[in-house]
């Protein structure tokens, strides 16, 4: 006899176009599992027309409107709550949440600062519910086989890897008031665009030893940077070159990771599928075992969809998910560690930011040297 799964009531807070364009289809996909029973906005025009364009859900009714989170955590009291809303509200929002005994999946960043983290981890352990960071780029057929084919050495050790995330974004991007701006955004391309492809290579390749960077502001208006380039020397001694940049006419995300056995690359945009991940055997690899590492037969492209569906799993199952806790704090460390190394021109271990370090409270270290400075 088949169980019919738990249904959980899901509240979406912000409803632009991240939440219209990746959580709403996400919501689709798994219909049988969520319901989407109310969404918050500040700007009632927004609200209604995605209020319209959600329709009727599942299990019957309208989506509720809210221009209050807090109005809308009182009266519904949802199990999830999926926030796309700028990064500077993501804390309190986060915060708020699981105080309503409510899990929630965040867009990224998850917070500002590892002392924001700080207070959401206290909130978890207050609620006993869970925040989670939408890093989507960890999810899907190709990353999971990839991994697994690196982490149980099937590939060899790794050696050299090279993680880029070079995109482009114009003046009109940065029009809006909260980009580019420390307190708003918490970093340039940093923290709001390649943050997605290093998460990746730290899922890949894990904990990190010693980071090594720069970063400058060479085109754009903003207090942050508009790039940055890092060395990173990983716990099992391979070495690694990190590029963000919101500079490049030729826009790119790669992974290449070149193992003693083999060379793994993934290259796309904003999210991959099987046929984005290559695998090159090294000469001396004979074609059979080569041959078994081609992705699996299934391709279940990364995407919000194969997140959302890990974290229901993990809320079925009463554990904590994935994308949260240590991972969601070591990527924003990660972060943090590179601004630190940038700002200060030093080598940053790992494990050293902590409470009463300046780059601990934010992620420019409460630096005011850069302002008058093309090198951030």
């Amino acid at each position: 006899m088949s169980l019919t799964p738990v249904r959980r009531r899901v509240a979406v807070v912000g409803t632009g176009a991240i939440v219209v364009g990746g959580h709403l289809p996400a919501l689709r996909a798994h219909a049988d599992r969520t319901e989407l029973v109310a969404a918050v906005d500040v700007d009632q025009g927004r609200l209604d027309a995605f209020r319209a364009s959600a329709g009727e859900q599942p299990a019957g009714g309208q989506v509720a409107g809210f221009t209050s989170m807090s109005a809308m955590l009182d009266a519904v009291r949802p199990d999830l709550v999926l926030i796309g809303t700028p990064p500077s509200l993501h804390r309190r929002q986060t915060v708020a949440a699981l105080k309503a005994g409510a899990w929630v999946l965040c867009e990224k960043p998850l917070c500002l600062s590892l002392a924001e983290y700080d207070d959401i981890a206290a909130a978890e352990e207050a609620s006993g519910a869970y925040a989670s960071v939408v890093f989507q780029h960890r999810y899907g057929s190709g990353a999971a086989h990839a991994r697994e084919l690196i982490r149980s050495g099937e590939l060899g050790a790794p050696l050299v890897a090279h993680c880029q995330t070079t995109w482009h974004r114009d003046a009109a991007y940065y029009s809006v008031p909260w980009r580019g701006r420390w307190a708003t955004e918490g970093g340039g391309p940093t923290m709001g665009h390649g943050i997605h492809q290093y998460d990746l290579l730290l899922h890949l390749l894990g904990e990190w030893e010693e980071i090594r960077a720069m970063a400058a502001r060479l085109v754009h208006d903003t207090e942050s940077e508009d790039v940055s380039t890092a060395l990173v020397r990983f716990r099992g001694g391979a070495l690694a070159t990190v590029v963000n940049s919101v500079l490049s006419p030729d826009e790119v995300s790669r992974i290449r990771i070149d193992c003693a056995d083999a060379t793994v690359e993934l290259t796309h945009l904003y999210g991959h599928v099987n046929d984005d991940w290559r695998y090159t055997p090294a000469r001396h690899v004979p074609a059979e075992r080569a041959d078994a590492w081609r992705t699996p037969a299934r391709d279940v492209p990364s995407s919000h969809t194969a997140q959302l569906g890990a974290l229901l799993d993990a809320y079925d199952a009463g554990t904590r998910p994935p994308g949260s806790g240590p991972e969601a704090r070591g990527t924003l460390e990660f972060a943090a560690a590179l601004y630190k190394a940038a700002f200060t021109g030093r080598a940053v271990r790992a494990g050293e930011i902590v409470a009463g370090d300046p780059f601990h409270e934010a992620m420019h270290g409460g630096r005011s040297d850069w302002a008058s400075e093309e090198r951030v």
